[in-house]
């Protein structure tokens, strides 16, 4: 008989979260496990990073070029004035600690700043040191994920509760009102009964609409970072974790693990590209901050289309699914109240064809109009008129 053909996965709906163009990913965990450290590399900043409890107490912010090799060919191509890549956004939050849903540590404070935070690095301590304290007295990565994991979804439990006693009284008059009911009770059912995180609900595009409005904590995708010793990170040996990578499937299946090591990017952060790249072969290693930030913004469901000339070459950042009139309101509102049509070539063809006349004479370059949804990657030119539209 042939092979079965493998069946794809299919994608869940996206909790797309808010909509503003303030979208955030925020760094999570216990004290002293590289937080602070981690947000100081990889964004080039210098947020406090010592070996105490609670040394980031007010959020700090930052944000972090998105590694791309296409802009890098664009800027090559066309030697533009202005260069723009895309950005990712990062807040480093206070240590949370067991408790925390009922206020111990730094609390409800903490909880809050996550909840300004779109999607989640997760960090957890995976290594050794009688330098750097631990909160609970021993490095244990896997009780540490579980401690996170509780505190969330026991704050989600709370604001559960407090909504549904607003929402039952007005159910039976408020068509609105009786709608969000069902949601939150298929949550409740997600987060007491099953133990599970909003993000794991089966939600129609309805349900999604609300959920959006709630912002429940455990609704964000979240990416597990694990600090490793720089031995370990470079042997790719570890004790942890194959235990993590078990946690982790047990309770968040989609769930990307990424490990790292705070001791080698700490050391390279100070170095030139030459000497980085020099130093990480005789190591024989890499640094994994590159691919950090891609994920990080793809679980943030963002993507981005490029603007490219001699003057500038930009690349704007979008919500998947964004229709080209919206595309062209990031760019200036009047280009989305005058949308005519969009010019666009796939990046693959421009290099391919090797100019936008090129693109042009394959049949590559193509006029698109207002329910064309804008894909990652897109060169776009937009046409519109102003004529008549308000001063």
């Amino acid at each position: 008989m042939p092979p079965k053909k493998k069946q794809p996965v299919e994608e869940p709906p996206v909790l797309m979260g808010r909509l503003s163009t303030n979208i955030k990913i925020g760094i999570v965990g216990l004290p002293n496990v590289g937080k602070s450290t981690f947000f100081n590399v990889m964004t080039k900043s210098s947020a406090p990073a010592e070996n105490f409890p609670f040394c980031t107490i007010d959020p700090n912010e930052a944000r972090v070029a998105v590694p791309d090799q296409r802009w890098d060919f664009l800027c090559d191509f066309h030697k533009p004035a202005s260069k723009v890549p895309a950005y990712l956004s990062v807040l480093d939050i206070a240590g949370l600690v067991k408790g925390a849903a009922e206020g111990q540590g730094l609390g409800n404070a903490f909880l809050s700043h996550i909840k300004q935070c779109d999607a989640i690095f997760h960090m957890s301590r995976a290594f050794e040191d009688s330098d750097v304290t631990h909160i609970e007295g021993e490095v244990d990565p896997v009780r540490d994920l579980d401690v996170i994991f509780h505190e969330l979804r026991a704050k989600d439990l709370e604001q559960l509760n407090k909504r549904l006693e607003i929402v039952a009284k007005q159910r039976d008059r408020d068509k609105q009102m009786k709608a969000e009911y069902e949601v939150l009770m298929k949550v409740k059912d997600l987060l007491e009964t099953e133990n599970k995180p909003v993000r794991f609900g089966k939600w129609d595009n309805k349900e999604i609409e609300i959920l959006n409005e709630l912002l429940f904590i455990t609704a964000k995708p979240i990416i597990y970072l694990i600090n490793l010793s720089e031995k370990d990170y470079i042997r790719k040996k570890n004790k942890w974790l194959l235990k993590i990578k078990q946690w982790v499937d047990a309770n968040d299946p989609r769930g990307v693990i990424i490990p790292w090591s705070a001791a080698l990017e700490q050391e390279l952060n100070d170095l030139s590209p030459e000497e980085c790249e020099t130093l990480l072969k005789q190591k024989e290693t890499t640094s994994c901050l590159d691919k950090i930030i891609t994920n990080g913004f793809k679980a943030l469901h963002l993507e981005y289309f490029f603007t490219a000339g001699k003057d500038e070459v930009k690349a704007w950042t979008l919500k998947k699914g964004t229709k080209a009139p919206q595309a062209a309101g990031r760019i200036h509102t009047d280009f989305e109240k005058g949308f005519i049509m969009a010019e666009v070539m796939k990046f693959e063809d421009f290099k391919e064809h090797g100019s936008e006349n090129g693109a042009k004479a394959a049949g590559k370059y193509l006029q698109k109009g207002r329910e064309y949804v804008v894909l990652d990657g897109d060169i776009i030119f937009f046409k519109f008129n102003t004529a008549g539209l308000k001063k």
